[in-house]
């Protein structure tokens, strides 16, 4: 039974995780002017680097990443691609 609750918590874990950077890439793809995204990426990606911190954490680089890439034309269909299957795991469809 213990084992059941485990899974059942990591996929809630999964779900809330991807849901939460479905939000923030599909915030910062519609409502941020292209230089200020790779600037945000860019400080996401410090920010990473203190992933010691409490606050700030490793889940800031990849993140970070992700934002530059909307800046660049063909990396930027992967990351709409990507979107798509956070979308689907955010609701559970996957």
């Amino acid at each position: 039974m213990p084992d059941k609750d485990k899974q059942s918590s990591s996929l809630d874990l999964g779900q809330r995780i991807a849901g939460i950077t479905y939000r923030i890439l599909k915030w910062g793809r519609d409502r941020v002017p292209p230089g200020i995204r790779t600037l945000l990426g860019i400080l996401f990606m410090v920010g990473g680097v203190f992933g010691f911190l409490p606050v700030l954490g490793f889940w800031m680089l990849p993140l970070g990443v992700a934002f530059i890439a909307l800046d660049i034309p063909p990396m930027r269909q992967r990351i709409d691609a990507w979107l798509v299957i956070l979308r689907a795991k955010a609701r559970g469809e996957t």
